[in-house]
C-alpha cells in the first residue's frame, strides 16, 4: 500500500515547458526525445484541450490516426515531420507493433515526439500499451487526455449519459477484443465518482459480486491538479485508503479506480520521484 507522499506533486506540465527551449522542427541528439500520448477528441478541433493544442504547436514529429479530422491535422505546425499510422477497422497502415517501433525510433531523432489519437488515449486507444513499451526503454511519456467519443458524440446528440432518473451507471465497451470477448464483465475497469465517503459499502458490495480482496484499487484526489494525491492499494484496503484521505486537511473531489489496470497508477511518492528527476536534469 501506498500513502501520500508529504510535499504536493508539482505540475508536470510546467516543468516540461520550462525545457522547451529549442523551435519546432529541431532535431536532438539520439536517445532524447520524450513521447506525448495526445487525445484528438471526437473530431471537433474546438474541443481539443488547451494542454493538446499548446503540446501539438510545439512538435517536432507528430506521428497520426486515420480518425483525426482535416481540421485538426490543418492546425500541426508547418514545419513538422508527419508520419501517418494509419489504425482505422480493417484498413491498418501499420500494425500496432510498427507504431511502438516507430515512436521509438521518433523518439530517438526528435526532441518533441506527439501521439495523436483520436478521442482518448487511454480509453480504447491502445494509449496503455504504447506508454509501457516506450517506458520500458526508458522513453520519457506524458498524458494529455482528450474527449472521448462516448462523451463527446452523446453530447452532441443531446443524450445524457448519467441521469438521475435514467441511468447512475455507464458501461463503454470496446466492439473489437484481443481474445473475442465481449461481455462487459471480462476484466472490467470499474470508476466510481463522489464514493470516497461510501468506500466501506462499495467494498462489501464489490466482494459480494466475486471480485477478489486483492484486485488493485486506486484513489485520485484532486485530479490533474497541482496538489493531485494518488494512494494505491488493493480492494481490502480502499475504505482504509479514503478516510486516509478524508481525515486529513484537503476537501478535494476524489475518484476511485478498480481494477487490474489500477496496478498501473504511479503513486504520489513516484510521482514526486519522477518530477525531481526531471527538475535536476
Amino acid at each position: 500500500m501506498t500513502i501520500q507522499a508529504k510535499n504536493p506533486v508539482k505540475r508536470a506540465s510546467s516543468l516540461h515547458a520550462s525545457k522547451l527551449t529549442n523551435p519546432p522542427g529541431s532535431k536532438e541528439q539520439k536517445g532524447s526525445g520524450k513521447v506525448w500520448l495526445v487525445g484528438a477528441g471526437p473530431g471537433d478541433p474546438e474541443l481539443l484541450t488547451l494542454k493538446a493544442m499548446r503540446v501539438i504547436a510545439e512538435a517536432d514529429v507528430v506521428l497520426y490516426d486515420s480518425l483525426i479530422s482535416d481540421d485538426i491535422l490543418a492546425l500541426l505546425p508547418r514545419q513538422c515531420a508527419r508520419i501517418h499510422t494509419g489504425k482505422r477497422c480493417g484498413a491498418h497502415k501499420m500494425t500496432q507493433q510498427d507504431i511502438n517501433k516507430a515512436l521509438l525510433s521518433a523518439a530517438g531523432k526528435y526532441q518533441r515526439v506527439v501521439r495523436l489519437k483520436g478521442g482518448d488515449p487511454f480509453i480504447f486507444g491502445r494509449g496503455g500499451e504504447e506508454m509501457e513499451y516506450l517506458q520500458q526503454r526508458g522513453v520519457e511519456v506524458d498524458i494529455v487526455p482528450g474527449i472521448t467519443a462516448a462523451g463527446g458524440c452523446a453530447a452532441a446528440a443531446g443524450i445524457p449519459l448519467t441521469h438521475r432518473d435514467y441511468g447512475n451507471a455507464l458501461v463503454l465497451h470496446s466492439g473489437h477484443s484481443k481474445f473475442n470477448e465481449f461481455s462487459p464483465c471480462q476484466n472490467p475497469t470499474r470508476v466510481f465518482y463522489m464514493g470516497l465517503r461510501q468506500a466501506g459499502p462499495i467494498t462489501a458490495q464489490l466482494l459480494q459480486e466475486g471480485l477478489h480482496e486483492s484486485t488493485p484499487v486506486a484513489l485520485i484526489t484532486n485530479g490533474t491538479l497541482a496538489n493531485q494525491q494518488v494512494f494505491k492499494g488493493v480492494l481490502m484496503d480502499l475504505a482504509y485508503l479514503a478516510e486516509r484521505y478524508l481525515k486529513s486537511e484537503s476537501d478535494g473531489p476524489g475518484l476511485i479506480i478498480v481494477g487490474e489496470v489500477a496496478a498501473m497508477a504511479r503513486s504520489n511518492k513516484e510521482l514526486q520521484a519522477e518530477l525531481n528527476a526531471q527538475a535536476v536534469a
